[in-house]
């Protein structure tokens, strides 16, 4: 029997044919509802003792590198579930965000820390690791954005609300400018907490933080000589109900492959920005007199910075039911057309919406408390999400008996019964009871800190030994 044209079955009929390339077979896989349905847990990566802050991919996705509270970086075979190598970062305080160097062999990494570092981290030939200080100011380097493709240049942001360039081939860094409220009478520092480059177009990047704008710039139109357009950017972008109007801030950004732009807002909804969406491109201008409100009828302008024609600017793409009060979340888009958009929750679950229409189709269980990180593979059928707990979680097609599927944890409107519905079905928790497998989860989370205590490392110690790296583990700390 012939499966039915547009089936799934017929898709896997067409590859084993070899009518459908096994690429263009799996980018159709990934697309597909079918995609987000059948993910599960596979696997919990643990190795870490705190908090795991950061998880990326390398470009071909055989390794996952993480940071934690632990101040250490983990390489994973993640496949296999076991780490290949550990080192400490030299950072004193929480790894927030940790990268791999583009075509650097996976031996160049680049971290930030609450204790306002960022360091580089060559592994050399034996295990031997050197780490260096590129820079160290008083607040915390919340994120870091690399160049595609280019093994050298890097961006980072922090809470002091300054944008550094990084070249690993100069020993200087280039501060780049501070970023500062749009109401020139206050001058307050935005705290940045999130920074993105355009894949379509490296040289724009776009930084958010604690306001209601992501802010996108060109650097090419940034002169660190302090001429007319330093710091300035050439965009913003702010779902028109918040002008003027937010003081929560945005903790996570993200770019698409046709540059639309992600935004996660604190106490609010992540929005999904494209180029009509823009204040600039809407002929608002950003600055001293913002958006002012001009009276219908006469030529009188208020002298309150109030929201101009909020109610004629085009409304961005919603996804709503996740809560982002607690920590700094980031947002992603999945799927290899960015078919879907996604992230954590203080529920302690991952959030899955459809980008094209907003609907909510998958919530999947991934921390008793909180998920801060859920991050694609580059190619495969597989996501990877980490938060407060100490382990990593790894999603692929595939059955998960621990998984639970509810959005009544997140809404605001419901403290302990709520009900939401998946196409054709519909899924209803009780959140006041616990089940038999989180309690699993947490005996054995107990047993392995009792013994992960046996052999705990003071912080006062070298923490090189943690992990041997081809029969060595020595580690170097430079600046």
């Amino acid at each position: 029997m012939v499966p039915r044209e547009g089936t799934r079955m017929a898709g896997l009929r067409e590859r084993e044919v070899g009518r459908i390339p096994p690429k263009l077979f799996a980018n159709s896989v990934m697309a597909s509802q079918d995609f987000v349905r059948s993910l599960g847990l596979q696997k919990r990566l643990r190795k870490h003792r705190g908090c795991v802050n950061t998880i990326s991919f390398n470009g071909d996705g055989s390794l996952l590198l993480s940071g934690s509270d632990d101040r250490t970086a983990v390489l994973w075979n993640w496949q296999d579930g076991t780490p290949t190598f550990t080192f400490h970062t030299g950072h004193s305080n929480n790894v927030l965000h940790a990268q791999f160097m583009p075509f650097s062999g996976d031996r160049s990494i680049v971290t930030c820390a609450a204790d306002g570092q960022v360091r580089h981290s060559q592994i050399q030939e034996g295990g031997r690791v050197i780490t260096t200080e590129l820079v160290d100011i008083e607040l915390a380097v919340h994120r870091l954005a690399i160049e595609p493709g280019n093994p050298h240049t890097f961006f980072s942001c922090g809470e002091d609300g300054y944008v550094f360039l990084f070249d690993l081939r100069e020993k200087d860094v280039t501060e780049l400018f501070k970023c500062a409220k749009v109401d020139s009478f206050s001058g307050d520092t935005i705290e940045l907490y999130a920074i993105t480059i355009d894949p379509r177009k490296p040289s724009s990047f776009a930084v958010a933080g604690s306001d209601e704008y992501v802010r996108v710039y060109d650097s090419r139109k940034i002169h660190v000589d302090g001429g007319s357009s330093f710091g300035r950017p050439i965009e913003y972008f702010c779902p028109p109900h918040m002008i003027g109007e937010n003081e929560d801030g945005i903790t996570g950004l993200a770019f698409s492959q046709t540059s639309e732009l992600l935004a996660s807002y604190s106490y609010d909804n992540i929005y999904l920005f494209s180029r009509e969406h823009g204040l600039h491109f809407n002929n608002i201008e950003v600055g001293e007199r913002l958006l002012m409100d001009e009276t219908e009828g006469d030529c009188h302008i208020n002298t309150a910075p109030l929201p101009f024609c909020r109610d004629k600017l085009p409304v961005p793409q919603t996804f709503k039911g996740h809560r982002n009060k607690h920590t700094i979340k980031g947002a992603n888009f999945l799927g290899p057309n960015c078919d879907y958009v996604t992230t954590g929750s203080d529920c302690g679950r991952v959030f899955i919406w459809r980008k094209k229409d907003g609907d909510l189709m998958r919530v999947m269980k991934g921390d008793k408390r909180i998920v801060n990180c859920v991050e694609q593979h580059p190619s495969g059928i597989v996501i990877a999400s980490s938060g407060i707990e100490k382990d990593i979680k790894i999603w692929a097609p595939g059955e998960n008996p621990d998984e639970v599927e509810t959005d009544s944890c997140c809404s605001s409107s419901s403290d302990s019964y709520d009900s939401i519905y998946f196409d054709d079905y519909m899924i209803s928790l009780d959140l006041d009871s616990s089940d038999e497998d989180e309690e699993e989860d947490e005996d054995e989370d107990d047993d392995e800190e009792e013994e992960e205590d046996d052999h705990s490392i003071s912080s006062n110690e070298d923490m090189s030994d943690i992990d041997k790296y081809e029969g060595a583990g020595d580690h170097d700390s430079e600046g």
